[in-house]
């Protein structure tokens, strides 16, 4: 490997080639040493983060980037427009590591921490004769067509209850499971619909939002992961979401 003369040693092209190949072994020895040191500190990683509809235009940006600041380390699998029944199914199989869902949630093996609670407000199409009122009667919709989350959604649940309580059972014209098309179908002028308060922050041309009159329906947001990730990344991720997110019982 060497080349010896009187007056010198030289490296042979077969040492030149161990002796690259030998640094190259050191630096990713180092490397590896120092992602598994960023590791148990819980700055090195991944986490997949499943949003259900409403949650994924009111806060899936701002969480993203607020995670991406404070653990740069960390690469971010985030998926939008799951429902709260589908969150659990992939949390509990490892597909998901956090999930923001609405509760209740009646897994023993998840854990779940309650963010926000939050109105339902009424999306009208914009030519809607109530569409320049302050707030609406919710009383007033028991004739209109509806726009609704599946059967299994926790919302969906919501909306019918407050409907119960002002006397009527909404009837469903169509069925949808992102949030997205449910108030682009609105705005089509296929019928009204409730949606979480948060959900007024998506803009959708031809569709506006409206507090309910006098209707102390809520629904809650929390966020769930698996009882026995005992990882550091995700206490790191659960600090900074508790520093992100409004404190619970407020609208947001």
């Amino acid at each position: 490997m060497l080349y010896r003369t009187t007056r010198s040693v030289e490296l042979s092209p077969a040492g030149e080639v161990l002796l690259e190949r030998g640094r190259e072994i050191l630096a990713a020895v180092e490397s590896a040493l120092t992602d598994a040191r960023r590791a148990a500190r819980g700055e090195y990683g991944r986490l997949a983060i499943g949003f259900t509809g409403s949650s994924t235009y009111a806060m899936l940006p701002a969480l993203a980037a607020a995670l991406r600041t404070e653990l740069p380390g960390v690469v971010l699998d985030l998926r939008g427009e799951l429902l709260t029944p589908a969150q659990v199914t992939q949390l509990l199989d490892g597909s998901l590591d956090l999930g923001f869902l609405r509760p209740p949630v009646n897994e023993r093996g998840l854990e779940t921490e309650v963010l926000r609670s939050e109105h339902l407000v009424a999306v009208l199409p914009e030519s809607h004769a109530l569409a320049g009122s302050v707030s609406v009667p919710l009383e007033l919709l028991a004739d209109e067509p509806f726009v609704t989350y599946p059967l299994r959604s926790v919302v969906h649940d919501a909306v019918e209850d407050a409907c119960a309580r002002h006397g009527f059972q909404p009837t469903a014209a169509h069925e949808v499971a992102e949030t997205a098309t449910l108030v682009s179908f609105v705005a089509a002028g296929l019928g009204v619909s409730l949606v979480p308060a948060s959900v007024s922050t998506m803009t959708v041309r031809g569709a506006v939002y409206r507090p309910l009159t006098e209707d102390p329906t809520r629904v809650e947001l929390a966020v769930a992961w698996r009882r026995d990730d005992e990882r550091p990344l995700l206490g790191r991720a659960l600090e900074v979401i508790r520093r992100h997110m409004p404190a619970a019982g407020g609208d947001g």
